[in-house]
Parts: structure tokens; sequence; C-alpha cells
């Protein structure tokens, strides 16, 4: 699906956010840290994430569905054209809520497909939640206490489509749980970061075998 508005709305002032780096940051570490040889990147956005991992040496493999964004590989996460176990580590960030909810099952089982170990996710939460922080004026600098999905609500802000969200009517946390455990992967970590809870990041590693998806 084409993104409605062009590639210029990657630089607009309401996608181009403080929120958006700090998921960016998130993203990089989560995939530094597994110190993978390649990675693949679905959803290339304005490709921040894909020239930073560069610029440290590691090779990037860019897709999206459009070519206007130019891609490396233009092609749709529910059938990504590449061989198996192909990259170490794939990441589809802010992506598969583009695509109706039935897609997601096909598009888990794509980036399952074509990593050797590991796949990290990042999906819309709109689940309710606090912050609160402690800040000490005479050195100017604000320490977390803790972040709790209760309280407020937050809606995405970017004026892209979204088919749905964690949160929303119909696609709690634990659906998407169970539908991506259920796809042969392991979630070894999820959390929102603090400064941006709007997204909500999986660390998901490959199993062996999976059974498959036999519907919602």
């Amino acid at each position: 699906m084409e993104i409605e508005g062009g590639p210029e709305l990657y630089f607009s002032s309401a996608y181009y956010s403080k929120g958006r780096f700090v998921s960016y940051w998130y993203q990089v570490c989560e995939i530094l840290g597994t110190d993978p040889d390649r990675v693949l990147e679905v959803g290339i956005g304005n490709g921040f994430v894909a020239a930073y991992l560069r610029h440290r040496g590691i090779d990037v493999l860019t897709m999206d569905v459009d070519a206007r964004l130019h891609p490396d590989l233009t092609a749709p996460v529910t059938s990504i054209p590449l061989p198996d176990a192909s990259f170490q580590v794939v990441s589809c960030c802010e992506v598969l809520e583009h695509l109706p909810y039935e897609d997601f099952i096909d598009a888990l089982a794509e980036l399952r497909r074509v990593t050797s170990r590991y796949v990290l996710l990042s999906l819309p939460d709109s689940s309710s939640f606090v912050k609160l922080t402690l800040q000490f004026s005479r050195w100017a600098a604000t320490h977390r206490l803790f972040s709790h999905p209760r309280l407020f609500k937050r809606g995405h802000t970017s004026g892209v489509e979204h088919y749905w969200e964690i949160g929303r009517s119909g696609y709690p946390l634990r659906r998407i749980k169970r539908d991506i455990a259920r796809g042969g992967l392991e979630i070894t970590r999820t959390y929102r970061p603090f400064e941006f809870p709007h997204h909500r990041i999986f660390m998901l590693e490959r199993t062996a075998s999976h059974a498959g998806f036999r519907g919602c």
C-alpha cells in the first residue's frame, strides 16, 4: 500500500517529531545489540535508521511497497521475494498497522521466514498509560520513576491511516502476543519507550518450528 500524500509525508511536521526520533533510537539500539552482519529493514520511512546502521558498517537491505521512497527492493511484506534465513535481523517498525489485520498473519510468516534469528517489530499502542518523572533542578536532569499503561490515552498523529492498533476495540495486547507466538516467533521482550509510549517494541526470536496459523 502506497502512503497517501507521497514520500513528503515522512518529512512533515506531523510525522517528524521528537518522539519518533526516540523510537529510532530504540530501534537502532535493539538492532546493534544483536551484533548483526546483515539486516533487512521493511518499511524505509525517511531512511534514518538504515543510514545510521550503514554508517556503523552493517549491510542493510531496505524494502518497501512504495517505489517512490527508493528502497533497495520494492515488494509487499506479505510476499518477500528473498531466500529463507537471509538476514540475522529483520526490522519491521510501524508498518503492519497499515494493513488489514488479516494480513498480519501472512506478514509475520514472511518476516519469520527470511530471518535466521531475530525480528524487531514495532506497533502503535493506544492503550492508556501514566508517566511520572522526578527532576532535580540543581542539575536540570530528569530521572524516570515509572511508566504505567493505565491513565492517559494517546492516538497517532502522523496523518497516516491505521487499520488497527494495540488497545483499540478487538485488538488487545494478548491477541497480538498470541498471534506472534502462533507464528513461530518467541517474544524475548516487549515494552513501550518511556519517552514515546505510543510505540510498542517487540524483540522476537525465531523458534525452531511452528504449526502455522489457523485463523484469528
